[in-house]
């Protein structure tokens, strides 16, 4: 019988000829954590007795979602985690860098054909390149630290197939939203989620990892997009030579199977206050917003800044809207200098911040008030996110913020085309 590239990858970790349902004890090629879950995983590695890292050089620890400190106590989770970076010899990402899972990407940790851990539920991201990355508890993490193995049960995988071509001003961002309406918030619970087709073949590495970051939005342990030539060309650019290109079997078996037409797509936006709750931008527009959040590790990349500086360009936002503008990287941020994108968004009436996750984590920049609406570029939209319980969230697409943000009102961007 055939395998998915997730059962190959369990396979090759475990040591075993596994499949989907079988227990494992696999070894762990990477492993992140970040200032929200640092903390705890930290602390239990000193419990667990924990006197020396598996592999220093697999370790990131990443100072990113409360960066700079706001208060006495980030201050301190901050420097136990400098303190651990620095007593062990693991790599630290201090403020400044960027959000972890772009750090990790950028970082050459992750590999197709790798399995990658993360104490965090978006670490799925790193599917894109063809690993299988899936988000772990803290105290899950420290055990990982210590011996570099963790069991897994093998998951299911649920096949996407996306044909055609995305119609102007839809973007990736657009197409999981729809995924995540269609299967629900739990309709893909411990599976991996398989994105393919000739709309994904010619999707660009950033919009894949927009793609494979929401994947745990409908429940799922990984999103996956098997390797290509684009895979080949980002890692050459970032200087990885050694890894694995793992592919499906003809017969591999899965959990289900779903089709998806691109050119039948349009805007959308995932109204509050639930990630599945998505409907077409034209059937929300008109609603007011007081902040717009371009950012977050699941749209802060440069094409997505790209997109939006394209629409911002000669123009100026709605006054008395925030529009805060996050790139997700150092290297993101420097490139959107070179490119003239952050004199645009400022030029245009934008608060253009450090790299780090913002507004995204709800704990310092861009916290919201009670009653005020928020269309965020980011990845949930749960009540009290990003601040007051009695706040709205809706999330969209870079060019759906961009366009919001000039009305004050949600919009739908192909408006923009018209004029």
């Amino acid at each position: 019988m055939g395998k998915t590239i997730a059962e190959k990858i369990f396979s090759l970790a475990s040591g075993k000829d596994v499949y989907a349902g079988d227990i494992v004890v696999a070894k762990v090629d990477a492993a992140m954590v970040h200032d929200g879950t640092a903390l705890l995983a930290l602390e239990a590695f000193e419990d667990m007795g924990g006197k020396s890292v598996w592999d220093p050089s697999r370790v990131l620890v990443v100072i990113d979602h409360v960066a700079p400190s706001s208060n006495e106590s980030f201050a301190k989770v901050h420097e136990s985690m400098r303190r651990f970076a620095h007593k062990y010899g693991t790599r630290i990402c201090d403020v400044g860098s960027g959000i972890c899972h772009q750090l990790m990407v950028e970082s050459g940790l992750v590999r197709p054909g790798s399995l990658i851990v993360g104490a965090d539920s978006h670490t799925c991201t790193y599917g894109a390149l063809g690993a299988f990355s899936t988000g772990i508890g803290s105290t899950e993490m420290a055990a990982a630290l210590m011996s570099g193995k963790l069991w897994f049960k093998v998951p299911g995988t649920i096949r996407i197939e996306i044909n055609g071509s995305l119609l102007p001003m839809v973007l990736p961002k657009d197409l999981i939203l729809k995924i995540v309406g269609n299967i629900g918030a739990d309709g893909a619970t411990y599976r991996a989620v398989e994105y393919c087709g000739e709309t994904i073949k010619n999707m660009s590495i950033d919009g894949r990892l927009t793609l494979c970051n929401m994947a745990v939005e409908m429940g799922a342990k990984s999103g996956i997009i098997e390797p290509d030539e684009k895979t080949k060309e980002y890692l050459r650019s970032i200087g990885v030579k050694d890894y694995i290109f793992i592919e499906n079997d003809e017969d591999a078996e899965y959990s289900e199977k779903i089709s998806i037409k691109a050119s039948d797509l349009e805007p959308m936006v995932a109204c509050p206050h639930s990630v599945d709750n998505v409907k077409p931008v034209k059937d929300v527009e008109g609603i007011e917003v007081d902040q717009v959040f371009l950012g977050s590790c699941t749209n802060g990349r440069i094409e997505d800044l790209r997109i939006a500086s394209e629409i911002l360009k000669g123009r100026k936002i709605k006054s008395g809207v925030r529009m805060i503008v996050i790139p997700a990287s150092r290297s993101v941020y420097l490139q959107a200098l070179r490119e003239g994108l952050i004199e645009r968004f400022i030029e245009a009436g934008c608060v253009v911040c450090n790299p780090g996750c913002g507004p995204c984590a709800g704990a310092h920049q861009g916290i919201l008030g009670p009653e005020e609406v928020c269309l965020s570029t980011s990845n949930r939209n749960f009540k009290g996110r990003m601040g007051s319980a009695d706040a709205e969230i809706y999330l969209a697409s870079p060019a759906t913020a961009a366009a919001s943000a000039l009305e004050g009102k949600i919009t739908d961007p192909r408006k923009l085309l018209k004029r």
